[in-house]
């Protein structure tokens, strides 16, 4: 398995879904090897864990993923491996790994995780980047692994046929969610209010500036409520602090940081309500974390989780201010429903979505991309 970063904070979703796939892997049975960067110390949370294998590089330049190019340890791994699994898209590391697999004649697969359209920052640099080698990358992998079926145009875009695409959604650890905790500092501060919460990564890709404009706006009519942002700063908590302030609302709107373990579960299970107000993401796994917790979610319609609506776990709005404050209205005044919303959507997720049933679809995809490999 190939991803830049396992760092929980900054890496975002493909971080912990390539944390969580490999050790489920490994509880499988399955030998696995994980080759990544130390960017952040993520490596050290698979360091521990049984069955599974690092190969660290060190990072010349976090922002670009930049590892040292050790090419021998890089082919090396490749060459030892049955098949090559390449997380995220826009990263040199999975250029060569994919180059080395090339080289050593290793089937490879890849998931991108709804990063192959080129949004946001730097569109010339990814521009280059898929010239010299991300199209050719995805064009000739055994597999693309999509995480939901809204993906399969997006692999079509850089020639891989459908017939070479598999859907395997993510999960959650039903266990973690279980877990009961007390709240800690700075979480504690919201421990007798009724709170929205925002999880997730302070950049416009996210969407935080969308939902405070949207809380914003509601806010007037539902004076006990406030907004929790959890999450790093990635550029945007100055703007969104300098708008918070010039409200009315502001001490209402509490900036929490980058929380994990016990403070992110504690939001998770005393929130009024979950808010996803992302402008593009494959599959949220927040989703997925505060279903398991019961609690009711409100998420834009490009999270990649369209069953929201059959499963009635709460609401999908499109992705604008406006929209979300809808849909914060319409949820928020159905107070007394938000609790059966909650439970609905935790039954749905533990038959539908865990670790554990992803990780044996991906077993089952790779054993059947090594079997397509000719004897020599």
């Amino acid at each position: 398995m190939v991803n830049a970063s396992l760092e929980a904070v900054h890496g975002g979703g493909t971080a912990e879904r390539t944390y969580c796939l490999a050790q489920y892997l490994a509880r499988l049975g399955e030998q696995v090897s994980v080759l990544t960067t130390d960017i952040g110390g993520g490596d050290r949370r698979l360091a521990a864990l049984p069955g599974i294998t690092l190969i660290v590089l060190h990072s010349l330049m976090d922002r670009f993923y930049l590892p040292t190019p050790a090419i021998h340890r890089i082919y090396r791994a490749v060459r030892d491996a049955d098949v090559v699994h390449l997380m995220n898209h826009w990263t040199a590391i999975n250029v060569l790994a994919y180059w080395a697999a090339r080289l050593a004649g290793r089937p490879y697969v890849v998931s991108p995780a709804g990063a192959l359209p080129a949004f946001g920052r730097s569109k010339r640099i990814k521009a280059l980047y898929n010239a010299l080698a991300g199209r050719a990358m995805v064009r000739h992998a055994a597999r693309g692994i999509a995480i939901t079926a809204s993906e399969i145009p997006q692999f079509a875009e850089y020639g891989l046929p459908a017939g070479r695409i598999a859907v395997i959604p993510n999960g959650v650890e039903l266990h973690d969610a279980d877990a009961t905790t007390e709240p800690d500092i700075p979480v504690a501060m919201l421990s007798d209010k009724p709170y929205i919460l925002f999880l997730g990564r302070l950049n416009s890709i996210k969407g935080p500036d969308l939902l405070l404009e949207a809380f914003l706006a509601a806010a007037d009519d539902f004076p006990n409520v406030h907004l929790a942002l959890a999450g790093p700063d990635e550029g945007l908590e100055e703007s969104l602090r300098a708008k918070a302030t010039h409200s009315t609302a502001v001490t209402r709107i509490h900036f929490v940081g980058a929380v994990s373990g016990g403070a992110k579960r504690w939001l998770l299970q005393n929130a009024k309500l979950v808010a996803i107000p992302s402008r593009q993401e494959a599959m949220s796994i927040v989703v997925l974390e505060a279903g398991a917790q019961g609690r009711p979610v409100l998420l834009t319609d490009q999270c990649g989780f369209p069953q929201l609506a059959e499963i009635g776990g709460g609401a999908i709005v499109p992705a604008t201010a406006r929209a979300i404050e809808g849909g914060l209205r319409e949820l928020l005044m159905a107070d007394a429903q938000l609790g059966g919303m909650g439970l609905r959507l935790r039954e749905a997720i533990e038959k539908r979505y865990t670790w554990d049933a992803a990780a044996l679809a991906l077993r089952n995809c790779l054993i059947e991309v090594v079997g397509e490999v000719p004897e020599r």
